[in-house]
C-alpha cells in the first residue's frame, strides 16, 4: 500500500526557520510595546469549556467555534431521537469543550476566578493562537496568533487613548505607516437605532452595518429591510452611511443628528475625551479616523470601538478592541468595566511581506560558521566555538569535514555572514581568515579582534 502524501488542514500554515524570524521580529515589537506600558504576561488552556466560550461572540461567531469531541466514547447516552432532533439537541451530549475563539472571553474568565489575588486595575497582555471555523481565505485563517492587550477595573478613557498609542507604536517599529485607525462607539450606534425610529435594534443593526466594507451600502439597506427595519428607518439611515470630513465635522454632524438620544451624545462625549488625552499626551495621531458606520460584530463591546485597517494593502483588519464594561459579570463575578485590543500576528506578517517591510538582516540566525576541513582543524575549532558563544556569538561549525564549496555554499544558504576558515596553516599563525559572504572580502584576524568585530 503507497504512503498517503501528508497535508494540512485548510486555513492553517507551517512556518519554517525564515518565515518564524519574520514573526519573531513582529512578536518583538509588539511584547516590548506591551512591557513598556506596563502590561503582565498570561496564558490561558487552549480550550475552554463551551460554557465559557458560548454566547460570547454573538450567534454567528458560535457558529465558528471549534467544538472537541468528549474522550472515549463521546457517542455514549445518546440515543437516534437526538440524533434526529439535530445538532443543537446534539452537541451538549457529545462535546463539552472547544478552542478559544479569541484571547478576550478567556481572560476575563481568569480575572472572575482569579479576583481575589489580582491587583486592579489589572493590565495583562496574552500571546497565544486562536482557532475559528471560518471559511479559509487570503488573509484569513482557521488557527492564527493574536496578541492581546486589556486593562480592566477602570472606566478612564486614558486606556482607550494608551492603545491607539500602542498601535502607532507597534507599527512605528515594524516601519509600518499606510493604516488607519478606524473608532466608534457602541453608544453612538445606539443612538442611531433611536434617531431612526428602531430603538433596541442596535444588534441587528451593527450585524448589517458590520458588512458595510465587504457588500457596499445598497446591500447594507437592503439587508436592513429584510430584518424588518421601516421603509422610514432604512431611509434615515442613508446619511449615516455617508458621512465624511474630518473628525471634529463628522462629530458635530452626529451631535445634531443624535439630538435627541442621550445614550448617542454619551457616545459621542466620551469619544470626543480620546481625543482629549492624545492632545495631553502630546502625540499626534493622523491615522486616527472616526467612522460612525464601524460597528465591530463580537457582541459584548459596550463602549469605545476600534479596528486597523492597511490603506496600500487588500486585507481584512490587522488589529482592532474595543471597551466592555460588563464581561465578567456573565461568569458570575462582580461589574468590572474593561477595555482591550488584538493584533493579528498572521495579517500583519503578510502585509510586511507583500510591502516588503522585514528588515534584511531578520532572518539571520547564526552570525558565523567555522569550517571543518580535517580532525585536528576539528578539535582546534571546537575551542573557537566555545569561545564564541560565551562571547555571545551566534556560532556553528560545519558538523563534518568537507570541501570548502559545500560549507561556504552551506552558509549561504542559511544566510550566515561570515565564515571563519581554519586550518593548519591558521593554527600555526594564530589567526585566522574571516570571510564576509556578502561583500567576498576576506582577511586575517586573531582571536581577540574576531571577537571584538563579530561583538559589534
Amino acid at each position: 500500500m503507497a504512503a498517503q502524501k501528508p497535508t494540512l488542514p485548510k486555513g492553517t500554515r507551517d512556518f519554517g526557520p525564515q518565515q518564524m524570524a519574520k514573526r519573531n521580529y513582529i512578536f518583538d515589537a509588539i511584547r516590548s510595546t506591551f512591557k513598556k506600558f506596563g502590561y503582565q504576561p498570561l496564558e490561558t488552556p487552549s480550550m475552554e469549556n463551551l460554557s465559557v466560550l458560548t454566547g460570547k461572540y454573538g450567534d454567528e461567531g458560535d457558529q465558528l467555534l471549534f467544538k472537541i469531541l468528549n474522550n472515549g466514547d463521546f457517542l455514549k447516552g445518546t440515543s437516534t431521537e437526538d440524533l434526529h432532533s439535530g445538532s443543537k439537541s446534539m452537541l451538549p451530549k457529545i462535546s463539552k469543550k472547544g478552542l478559544r475563539y479569541d484571547l478576550t472571553v478567556p481572560f476575563a474568565r481568569y480575572v472572575v476566578m482569579n479576583q481575589g489575588q489580582l491587583t486592579f486595575p489589572f493590565k495583562r497582555y496574552q500571546i497565544q493562537p486562536v482557532w475559528r471555523g471560518d471559511r479559509p481565505q487570503h488573509g484569513r485563517y482557521q488557527e492564527f496568533y493574536q496578541c492581546d492587550a486589556d486593562v480592566v477595573g477602570t472606566e478612564s478613557r486614558i486606556s482607550e487613548a494608551e492603545i491607539v498609542l500602542m498601535i502607532k507604536e507597534v507599527f512605528e517599529k515594524l516601519r509600518f505607516q499606510d493604516y488607519e485607525i478606524k473608532i466608534n462607539h457602541r453608544a453612538i450606534l445606539a443612538g442611531m437605532t433611536e434617531a431612526v425610529g428602531a430603538p433596541g435594534r442596535e444588534s441587528e443593526f451593527c450585524v448589517a452595518i458590520d458588512k458595510l466594507d465587504k457588500v457596499g451600502e445598497e446591500q447594507v439597506l437592503k439587508e436592513l429591510g429584510e430584518r424588518g427595519f421601516s421603509t422610514d428607518a432604512v431611509e434615515k439611515v442613508k446619511p449615516l452611511l455617508d458621512v465624511t470630513g474630518t473628525n471634529e465635522e463628522k462629530i458635530a454632524f452626529l451631535k445634531e443628528f443624535l439630538g435627541n438620544s442621550e445614550a448617542g451624545q454619551t457616545g459621542l462625549s466620551e469619544l470626543s475625551e480620546v481625543w482629549e488625552y492624545l492632545a495631553a499626551f502630546g502625540t499626534e495621531v493622523p491615522q486616527l479616523v472616526f467612522d460612525p458606520t464601524l460597528a465591530r460584530g463580537l457582541s459584548y463591546y459596550t463602549g469605545c470601538i476600534l479596528e486597523v485597517k492597511p490603506t496600500s494593502v487588500k486585507m481584512g483588519s490587522i488589529s482592532g478592541g474595543g471597551r466592555y464594561d460588563n464581561l465578567t459579570e456573565v461568569f458570575g463575578g462582580n461589574r468590572m468595566p474593561g477595555v482591550g485590543f488584538s493584533f493579528g500576528v498572521d495579517r500583519i506578517y503578510d502585509v510586511l511581506e507583500e510591502l516588503n517591510l522585514f528588515p534584511e538582516d531578520q532572518t539571520v540566525g547564526v552570525k558565523v560558521m567555522i569550517t571543518n576541513f580535517d580532525p585536528t582543524s576539528e578539535k582546534h575549532s571546537l575551542g573557537l566555538l566555545h569561545q564564541l558563544r560565551q562571547a555571545g556569538v551566534a556560532s556553528e561549525i560545519y558538523p563534518e569535514p568537507a570541501k570548502m564549496k559545500k560549507q561556504f555554499n552551506y552558509a549561504d544558504k542559511k544566510n550566515i555572514p561570515f565564515v571563519l576558515l581554519v586550518g593548519e596553516q591558521e593554527i600555526a599563525n594564530n589567526k585566522y581568515g574571516l570571510k564576509n559572504m556578502k561583500t567576498g572580502e576576506q582577511k586575517d584576524v586573531a582571536l581577540d579582534e574576531l571577537l571584538q568585530q563579530l561583538q559589534a
